[in-house]
């Protein structure tokens, strides 16, 4: 049976510490946007032309991942994927998860 914590030292959580910087945060989440927007854009011109498509689940996953805006963008500019249901449904439930995880962590770190 593996020692979970053997493996999460304090050298571990250093390393971690030193990646979550507010600028390495801001760059990924450029990258993620990026990269969700591009997605809705490069299935609406699949769909378009009856070629392979990005699933649903991938497009929703950009957006757990923090590309929510590049996703709701991308539907904007593209007009895909804007009434097509469960997928409108799934989207508005991350976003309205990401918003209170949101508040939630800037009541906690407020308090401390």
């Amino acid at each position: 049976m593996v020692n979970l914590a053997a493996l999460v030292t304090p050298e571990h959580i250093a390393a971690v510490k030193a990646l979550l910087t507010p600028a390495n945060i801001a760059t990924a989440l450029i990258a993620v946007n990026f990269l969700a927007f591009a997605a809705f854009g490069i299935d609406k011109a699949r769909a378009e032309t009856g070629a392979w498509r990005i699933s649903e689940g991938t497009l929703l996953r950009l957006a757990v991942f923090g590309g929510t805006p590049g996703a709701y963008a991308g539907r904007a500019v593209f007009r895909h994927k804007t009434r097509k249901q469960p997928f409108c449904s799934n989207l508005h439930a991350i976003t309205v998860l990401q918003i209170i995880g949101l508040v939630a962590a800037f009541a906690y770190f407020r308090m401390v």
